[in-house]
C-alpha cells in the first residue's frame, strides 16, 4: 500500500507507521510526496514517539523514488488533489484529512489518531 500527501512529512509517513504497526509482516507499506519536503515534521516524530513508534527512521520521499514497488493493492491519497499523479494500484482511495503541520500538539495528536483509525480500517477490509 501506498500513502501520498502533500509533503510527504506528516499524513503519509504516520500512515505508512501504522500500517507498519497494524500489519505487520502481511503489509508492505510505502509514502511519498507529490511535492516532497526533505524531512520528517518533528511534530510527527514526537506524536508517534508517544506511541513508541521511531519516526525518524523514516525519509520524506517523492513518488518517483516509490514508484519501482507498484503496482500497490492500494493509494491512500491526502489532501494533494490533482496534484497526485496515478500510480498503478488495485484501488485508490481519497481520505480527506487536515494537514496538521501548523496545529497544536492536541490537534496534531488528533489527526494522528483519526490516521490510526483509518489504517485499522483499511487493513481490515483487505
Amino acid at each position: 500500500m501506498l500513502f501520498v500527501c502533500i509533503e510527504n512529512s506528516n499524513r503519509s509517513q504516520m500512515s505508512q507507521a501504522f500500517a507498519k504497526i497494524i500489519g505487520g509482516d502481511k503489509v508492505e507499506a510505502y509514502s511519498a510526496g507529490s511535492k516532497p519536503s526533505g524531512i520528517v515534521n518533528p511534530k510527527a516524530i514526537a506524536a508517534m514517539k508517544e506511541l513508541d513508534y521511531d519516526l525518524k527512521k523514516h525519509d520524506s520521499k517523492s513518488l518517483d523514488e516509490v514508484k519501482a514497488y507498484a503496482p500497490f493493492h492500494v493509494v491512500v491519497t491526502m489532501g494533494c488533489g490533482d496534484a497526485c499523479p496515478w500510480m498503478p494500484a488495485k484501488q485508490f482511495i481519497d481520505w480527506q484529512i487536515p494537514d496538521p503541520k501548523h496545529m497544536e500538539p492536541k490537534q496534531f495528536n488528533e489527526v494522528r489518531d483519526l490516521l490510526k483509525e483509518k489504517v485499522e480500517g483499511l487493513i481490515e477490509g483487505m
